[in-house]
């Protein structure tokens, strides 16, 4: 079984209070650290990897986002996923090919554009669709739902779009900031895994998200923004 496949295979018949859990490096070191405690796989950050190259969220260059995923994938074993925002502008094809030669086994792509405006979910899903295609089942696609953070409340237009995107390939969806009174409701509208993010040492333990409907628990740029609010703690010490 190659990368792709165990990371794909990772999803699938999980335990309700068992969800799938990927901590989110932002470089090599933090990689190793989380590959070393045990984790089956991980899934980077791109506002957790712009912080690491100092650039702010949404503002990382193309290149330099890639060359930092690839760093990741080298350092350690187990299957890395990348979160690469709504794909820097490139064409299906290429997109894939850059995250393959970054040694990637999946992806995170946004349905927002840069200026936070939602983009129309059909056309999305043909992207989508498109991306499917020039991957074959060498990436694992989980398609960001951006609704609950664009001021969209009603959870049938995140349904609506999970049902596009699934149709589309995608092999996974993920309601960015859905409240968690309604994962039950999302949960029971959606075909396939759910992603749920998760807060460090705030809110609802992975297992109780996976209680709640969550498939997969991923923690965006937490655990990179409490490692600098530690390192700060570090430096008043060090006076």
């Amino acid at each position: 079984m190659n990368k792709a496949e165990l990371f794909r295979s990772l999803h699938r018949r999980r335990a309700a209070d068992d969800p799938l859990v990927l901590p989110g490096p932002w470089d090599a070191a933090s990689a190793r650290v989380f590959a070393d405690a045990g984790y089956q796989a991980l899934a980077t950050p791109s506002a957790g990897v712009a912080a690491s190259l100092g650039h702010e969220d949404g503002r990382t260059p193309a290149d330099e986002m890639f060359a930092a995923v690839a760093r990741i994938a080298r350092a350690v074993d187990v299957p890395v996923s990348a979160d690469v925002e709504g794909g820097y502008g490139l064409a299906p094809k290429e997109l894939v090919e850059r995250l393959l030669e970054a040694g990637v086994v999946g992806c995170n792509l946004e349905d927002s554009d840069g200026g936070g405006v939602l983009k129309d979910p059909r056309r999305h899903a043909e992207w989508l669709a498109e991306v499917r295609y020039a991957a074959g089942d060498d990436l694992f696609v989980n398609a960001r739902i951006d609704t609950f953070i664009r001021g969209v409340d009603d959870p049938g237009q995140a349904i609506e779009r999970a049902a596009l995107y699934t149709a589309a390939g995608a092999d996974c969806v993920y309601p960015i900031e859905a409240p968690h009174k309604l994962l039950p409701l999302l949960r029971s509208g959606i075909r396939g895994p759910v992603n749920v993010v998760a807060k460090v040492g705030a809110g609802p333990s992975p297992a109780e998200l996976g209680g709640l409907g969550a498939t997969r628990i991923t923690f965006g740029p937490g655990l990179q923004r409490r490692t600098t609010a530690i390192l700060q703690e570090l430096v008043e010490e060090m006076r």
